[in-house]
């Protein structure tokens, strides 16, 4: 069912690029999928110092971004550098969409072990998966608040995708937006007061909005036009949003960024297929994003803040996407 509902929202996505209840956590029940793991290699697996309670680890510098390497969706962490890929969740349901925590210790993310798209937490080692959400419709695409206090998360609640929010135990959800187009993730400003999302509009043209975060003054980035936008995410001294744009291309899409207020559109990329899911450095001078080629496998990229010395970091035959640089990472010593 999330891959069906990750379809759904990647069409969406496609389409715009392309053109054409408060609630207790809930402990994961593994039950719906019974299966015999594979055991993982000692290098395969998060490793918490001896003496250490899963709730302290916090490791170094790492990029979490989603796999189908095993044949569905998991969640990874590899190094900056692209080495050392660990599986987080080994389990056979899709699990998709990371997003760090503020302290580095826990990883939001979705998942459709119970039937279909909720959103769940786990520590960095992948232990202690807890449900967020239970409802009938798909959740997804969970992003943490700068404070760690709360979860932005989009839902076909309503029927379309709308944009909600939470506190980080799962209480409280809240409906922020009543537009039933949003067409992707969301990304936090710096300082929690607002959330910048894309939203789908008619002849399948996508503009960028930013919202207060109680739901009031909604308001366009991005001018409307005649090419698709998606993909927003915040900088982190709060000066800038980077962004998927197919403006300049024709069915294709290259890394952008422009100042918080929408002005000053520049180009970083170009050469690539698609373009999906930048996530900033947190020091903002480096971009990571997820990009195909012709052959249409995406893979994890990275480039500087102004666009030079791309790397690629993930060449696997499978699809690596929706990368999210962990807020701990030590460039200095990680990115020689």
């Amino acid at each position: 069912m999330m891959r069906k509902a990750t379809l759904f929202a990647c069409a969406v996505l496609v389409l715009c690029l392309l053109g054409c209840r408060s609630l207790t956590p809930t402990p994961v029940s593994r039950e719906r999928y019974p299966h015999t793991p594979v055991p993982p290699t000692p290098t395969d697996v998060a490793v918490i110092p001896t003496g250490m309670l899963a709730s302290e680890f916090r490791p170094g510098p790492q990029i979490a971004f989603q796999a189908d390497r095993d044949g569905n969706w998991e969640i990874y962490v590899m190094n900056l550098d692209g080495s050392d890929p660990i599986n987080l969740t080994r389990h056979p349901a899709d699990d998709e969409y990371p997003a760090w925590s503020p302290d580095g210790t826990r990883i939001v993310f979705g998942s459709d072990r119970h039937g279909n798209g909720e959103i769940y937490v786990m520590y960095a080692d992948g232990s202690q998966v807890t449900r967020l959400t239970e409802n009938q419709d798909d959740d997804m695409m969970p992003a943490w608040s700068p404070d760690g206090g709360r979860i932005a998360f989009a839902t076909r609640r309503h029927g379309g995708m709308t944009l909600y929010v939470m506190n980080a135990d799962g209480s409280a959800q809240t409906r922020l937006t009543e537009q039933s187009t949003v067409g992707g993730g969301s990304t936090w400003s710096p300082d929690g007061t607002q959330i910048a999302f894309s939203v789908l509009e008619e002849h399948y043209i996508s503009r960028i909005y930013v919202v207060n975060a109680d739901g009031s003054g909604l308001m366009p980035l991005t001018p409307y036009g005649t090419y698709r936008v998606s993909g927003p995410a915040w900088s982190p001294d709060g000066s800038r949003i980077a962004f998927a744009s197919e403006k300049g291309h024709h069915m294709k899409t290259d890394l952008y960024v422009m100042n918080a207020d929408g002005s000053g559109e520049t180009r970083l990329t170009e050469g690539y297929d698609l373009v999906l899911g930048p996530t900033w450095s947190p020091d903002g001078t480096r971009i990571a994003f997820a990009a195909s080629d012709e052959d249409g496998n995406y893979d994890i990229y990275r480039v500087d803040a102004d666009g030079a010395n791309a790397v690629r970091l993930t060449d696997h035959p499978a699809d690596d996407r929706a990368p999210h640089w962990s807020p701990v990472a030590d460039l200095s010593s990680d990115l020689e």
